[in-house]
């Protein structure tokens, strides 16, 4: 896809996958040099498709790299940094899910995701730099323990203030930031 030293940006969406008015689906349509990893057909709830689904698009990217990962994409991403070790530019993880704690209605339950792979989630640092963006009112994840986790990764972890989950229930399509973020990694 990109054989030039400008980085590839690859979107890495939650559980939800791509939603229109989503500030993921909404850069990655204004970004030059940007895809994103598809939905998948079958197993959707699985975290090792949803991991081989993220390494099947990377094994058709030459050159560098910068993950764009939101919520469960979060994890999607983290658990492919235990089981491959393709070097990145860097990765943007935005509001992570916490999958070990309870999550609202409407979302996988906890014994659900345990039963897909979903847990525990990795605690290893991450072989690439990353920023981790926390919300002090995410409904999906603590800022406590979304602090701790970027810490145990070796990420720089960006309190974003009272953003919710960093989505369009939260009142965020666009978000202009991701980009200034994005050159931060570049």
């Amino acid at each position: 896809m990109n054989a030039s030293h400008t980085p590839t940006i690859l979107i890495v969406p939650g559980l939800r996958d791509h939603v229109e008015d989503h500030w993921q689906t909404i850069l990655e349509k204004k970004l030059p040099n940007t895809c994103s990893v598809p939905p998948l057909e079958h197993n959707k709830l699985s975290r090792a498709a949803r991991v081989e689904a993220l390494e099947k698009v990377l094994s058709h990217i030459e050159g560098p790299v910068i993950l764009v990962a939101h919520s469960a994409g979060v994890m999607i991403t983290v658990h492919w940094a235990q089981q491959y070790r393709r070097p990145l530019q860097g990765a943007l993880l935005v509001t992570p899910a916490d999958l070990e704690s309870p999550i609202p209605a409407g979302y996988p339950t906890t014994d659900a995701l345990r039963d897909n792979g979903w847990l525990p989630i990795p605690r290893t640092r991450l072989p690439f730099t990353s920023m981790v963006v926390a919300s002090t009112n995410d409904p999906l994840g603590r800022i406590e323990r979304v602090t701790q986790l970027a810490k145990e990764w070796g990420s720089t972890i960006i309190n974003a203030g009272a953003v919710g989950h960093l989505n369009p229930a939260a009142g965020f399509g666009a978000w202009s930031e991701a980009e200034n973020l994005i050159r931060e990694l570049c």
